[in-house]
């Protein structure tokens, strides 16, 4: 199995003990991205929208140091802390496909890493 470690100074660096994503022959494995800004590593969670197109700017970056883009995604997952918000940000995310969307699930979760309202994974296939 050949296994890459892919970490980019374009999305946030990791807040504990992982990598950004690794790459085992052509899939891509991204950890979940919270609203950190890579530039200062501060929260961008003025609103929701904003928190989750931060988390999706980090995924593009995590993609682009892999040689991918969002049309490489195969399956998402969205960590939520309010469902009742859900359409704001399917909005967003939606806005980052082409209509070729990927499978996906959305949970619910008590709370989130550095008290976020939203994190996203994505495997990603070349």
């Amino acid at each position: 199995m050949a296994k890459q470690v892919i970490n980019t100074p374009d999305a946030p660096a990791p807040i504990g003990p992982y990598n950004q994503a690794i790459l085992v022959n052509d899939t891509l494995y991204i950890s979940g991205q919270i609203c950190i800004d890579p530039i200062g590593g501060s929260l961008n969670n003025a609103d929701l929208q904003a928190e989750t197109h931060q988390c999706m700017k980090n995924l593009k970056a995590i993609l682009t140091a892999a040689g991918m883009d969002f049309s490489n995604v195969i399956k998402s997952t969205i960590f939520i802390t309010d469902m009742h918000r859900f359409a704001e940000i399917n909005e967003v995310y939606g806005s980052y496909f082409t209509g070729d969307y990927p499978a996906r699930e959305t949970v619910q979760v008590a709370a989130l890493p550095k008290f976020v309202n939203v994190e996203i994974s994505m495997l990603a296939v070349k």
